[in-house]
């Protein structure tokens, strides 16, 4: 990291519908149990991470109710919870923000989710074609950012109607949660430029994250606003280019052709998102052109909806790479690895250093109830994912 480079901001990830080892199989899965996720989330808590991100969705486990329990044995982190604006009113997502906001002592991030399947979105009572999701969406953060700053909203839209609403107890982050928004659609890009404050985008190649950066500040220019950048990727880190090369080859190697066509079918055909349909376009569901830019690898993409590229090499290699998001503007940071608990510990041990985010003293902090200092001794379990969601 150079002299002048701002630190960057490195969350994790919650995996609320499950977790593994590898790709392609549905042996030995590790289910979502919140015995295994507090486990993730205290390693990651002392390990000098600053947050986590709970996805949203049919597969995963409710993202405020998990935050909440996770936040009672949690010291320091924060958590990126997403919402689903159209699940519930304005004034009920006001009221759970809120809420966890005090519980957490103000330890929440809001990560908005319009939705990109139809079909789930319908199950959900949500029957809004792609570009109304963004207008929709628009009015309900509307209500919902005046009930958490003033306490009190009365709005009538095309979408939503709120007649007195109302807040009674205040966040304890003023004036609210921060919100976070990733969309690559040009309706998505004007609702995130009007409402958020941090722009979130796929693991994309640095040409392409180039191009998305430039036309996301220029909307944002237009409104006299400006939005901080941050970045969705997987890591796959080890000691040497060969090891980490070696260990994604690992993760795909009970991933046959099939199941491939099948993700990909599915995906085709119950998304209507742009994003999606970005970070498909990179490998295209073929097995030998998952490089799609230095150090970056598609293979997570075969059979995962959402984020699916992973930056895999050696620490100093790695680090490199993230310097180049760096300087186009990226200042945070959303990583997993699977298995989540083990790759945790691998990213913080490997490749914090190379970040300079080696927070001795954060880690120094945290006491067991003797006094001690907290020894953690790493394990090893066998887990397996077919196809998974999530952001």
């Amino acid at each position: 990291m150079t002299a002048t480079a701002k630190p960057i901001d490195f969350l994790w990830f919650i995996p609320t519908s499950g977790d593994g080892t590898y790709l392609g199989t549905t042996d030995l899965n590790r289910g979502p149990e919140i015995g295994y996720l507090q486990q993730i989330a205290q390693a990651v808590d002392r390990l000098g991470y600053t947050g986590v991100l709970l996805p949203t969705g049919v597969s995963c486990e409710e993202s405020f109710v998990t935050a909440a329990a996770l936040s009672a044995h949690t010291q320091k982190l924060k958590f990126l919870v997403a919402i689903r604006p159209g699940t519930a009113s304005p004034a009920y997502y006001a009221r759970l923000a809120s809420t966890l906001d005090r519980v957490s002592n103000g330890r929440v991030l809001l990560n908005i989710v319009v939705g990109g399947s139809p079909a789930e979105l319908a199950g959900d009572g949500i029957h809004l074609e792609h570009d109304e999701r963004y207008a929709h969406a628009d009015e309900f953060f509307h209500v919902w950012e005046e009930l958490l700053e003033k306490g009190s909203s009365t709005f009538e839209g095309k979408y939503i109607k709120a007649t007195n609403a109302k807040l009674g107890l205040p966040p304890v982050q003023s004036p609210r949660p921060p919100l976070y928004f990733g969309g690559s659609s040009d309706a998505g890009i004007e609702f995130s430029v009007g409402r958020v404050d941090k722009y979130l985008t796929w693991g994309e190649p640095p040409a392409l994250v180039a191009e998305k950066i430039e036309k996301v500040r220029a909307a944002a220019a237009k409104r006299g606003r400006e939005v901080s950048f941050g970045i969705r990727l997987h890591f796959i880190v080890r000691e040497t280019d060969e090891e980490a090369w070696a260990a994604a080859d690992r993760l795909i190697s009970k991933l046959d052709d099939e199941t491939i066509r099948e993700a990909q079918e599915q995906f085709v055909k119950q998304s209507d998102s742009v994003g999606q349909k970005r970070m498909a376009a990179l490998h295209g569901g073929r097995r030998d052109k998952l490089e799609v830019s230095p150090n970056l690898w598609a293979g997570v993409g075969l059979v995962r909806a959402g984020a699916g590229t992973a930056l895999v090499g050696s620490p100093k290699t790695v680090a490199a790479r993230l310097r180049e998001y760096q300087e186009l503007g990226i200042e945070t940071v959303i990583g997993s690895g699977y298995p989540h608990l083990e790759e945790a510990y691998r990213v913080a041990e490997l490749l914090f250093p190379e970040l300079g985010l080696n927070r001795e003293e954060q880690r120094a902090g945290f006491r067991n109830e003797f006094g001690a200092k907290q020894i953690f001794a790493g394990g090893s379990h066998g887990g397996n994912l077919k196809v998974v969601s999530g952001s």
